[in-house]
């Protein structure tokens, strides 16, 4: 048998996953994990300990993309060794079979949209199969549901309750590699949710590339009543929604948040730009106006809410006044976070049709004044905490600076000491003084 055709041996069937991308990724290479140990494979922590290399994909920057292929070509020699390569998520889906033109040691290539079909697809590479497809177009109507998802945190977790996106926005690549939007029905999301809570969980967080455009297939509930709903089960302290789009957040959302005390005070709401004419360009579907009442409604909320939010510079188009707009827009909303990406093109979207003209200098000074002028938003904002207490769920332990790591309902940083003997332990609740504040960090000591 040639040495594409070795199979996996059956004896010894070893992974290693790496996932490159957002929260989404992270998670569906949870469900990945616990679907590959459902068939009998162990996972380990080193490519060259593996008979089964794979890599969880995105493809929302070039960077991203082009990091995937990198790490294929460090990584072909352990082909000579008989190791297996599957590329999944958004570059697969993106990329298709012209992966296994640029990268030929790859074996299995499968996007999101059928990780569903994973057992059957690694029974062929068993079989010795070297060029295996899961394919979907962007119609499928199926979700990637399983009982078998190995969560990495034991305190906080995951549940996806859309995939997809219909919004078609111009730079954007999730339509054609994520498909359509299909939501969970609210059952099925509770039921897990619940499970989750019987098994210790503390904090969920809510899922979807347009997390408050969920449909409940089952017609029971808006995405506000299911937030709430998930933030009344038992021993959930804590839960989170991301990401949303401006086109669907609505006011019941923020009275949701207000209802219910473990619905966290904290919003992510991408802009994507302050101006009305690029977001036109952007086919994003409101302009900065409607955009703003929206926050009027975050900001007129019972307890404050931190808002976070992404942004693009240099989209094709964007002039000086554009700019100027975006930054006036995050002096006025007062952002805690802006998460802010230089434009760059990407396959099949309508912009890369648009004419590039901005250099790649000028959209670096366009980001570079964006984030120092936001630093200083957020030194101000952060250092309105010094002083109050909060109570923070642990993460872990700095060594090094003798700090406990903790993160807030705003979902904010706060490392702190304590004068415990004992550390406490990763998953618990404590109240915490804030004794100082950083430009993207608080600092305090625990009340004991």
């Amino acid at each position: 048998m040639s040495q594409e055709k070795t199979a996996v041996s059956a004896a010894n069937r070893t992974f290693y996953i790496e996932t490159f991308g957002c929260q989404m990724n992270v998670h569906d290479s949870e469900k990945v994990i616990g679907t590959l140990e459902q068939q009998g494979y162990t996972r380990v922590e080193d490519e060259e300990a593996a008979d089964l290399i794979l890599y969880n994909t995105c493809s929302i920057r070039d960077k991203a993309e082009q990091k995937v292929f990198h790490r294929l070509n460090d990584y072909k020699k352990l082909h000579a060794q008989g190791k297996r390569f599957a590329v999944l998520g958004c570059v697969a889906q993106q990329e298709g079979e012209k992966i296994f033109e640029r990268a030929p040691y790859v074996s299995l290539v499968s996007g999101s949209a059928s990780y569903r079909k994973l057992p059957e697809m690694l029974v062929q590479l068993e079989q010795g199969a070297s060029r295996i497809t899961g394919l979907d177009d962007r119609q499928t109507e199926e979700t990637f549901e399983t009982e078998f998802t190995a969560r990495s945190n034991r305190h906080r977790g995951y549940i996806t309750i859309i995939e997809g996106c219909d919004k078609f926005c111009a730079y954007c690549v999730v339509p054609y590699t994520r498909g359509k939007e299909r939501s969970r029905t609210s059952t099925s999301v509770l039921a897990e949710a619940q499970r989750m809570a019987d098994a210790g969980y503390t904090e969920i967080q809510l899922l979807g590339q347009n997390v408050n455009s969920y449909r409940d297939a089952e017609g029971r509930k808006s995405f506000a009543e299911l937030l709430a709903a998930v933030g009344e089960i038992s021993g959930i302290q804590r839960v989170r929604f991301t990401t949303s789009h401006p086109r669907d957040f609505t006011r019941d959302i923020v009275e949701a948040i207000d209802a219910v005390p473990s619905l966290c005070d904290h919003v992510h709401l991408p802009v994507q730009s302050g101006s009305s004419r690029v977001l036109h360009l952007m086919q994003r579907e409101y302009t900065r106006e409607q955009y703003l009442e929206h926050i009027s409604w975050i900001k007129a909320a019972k307890r404050p809410i931190s808002m976070t939010t992404d942004m693009i510079m240099g989209f094709p188009g964007e002039t000086p006044k554009d700019f100027e707009d975006t930054v006036t827009l995050a002096a006025e909303v007062q952002y805690d976070g802006i998460f802010a990406f230089k434009y760059s093109p990407r396959p099949n979207t309508p912009a890369i049709t648009m004419a590039d003209s901005i250099p790649e200098e000028e959209k670096s000074m366009r980001l570079q004044i964006l984030l120092d002028r936001q630093r200083e938003i957020q030194r101000i904002n952060y250092a309105r905490h010094v002083g109050q207490t909060l109570e923070v769920m642990v993460e872990g332990h700095n060594s090094a600076r003798g700090q406990v790591i903790g993160r807030t309902s705003q979902n904010k940083t706060l490392n702190f000491t304590t004068r415990q003997p004992i550390l406490p332990a990763p998953g618990s609740y404590l109240k915490v003084l804030v004794t100082k504040s950083l430009p993207n960090s608080l600092v305090g000591e625990a009340i004991d």
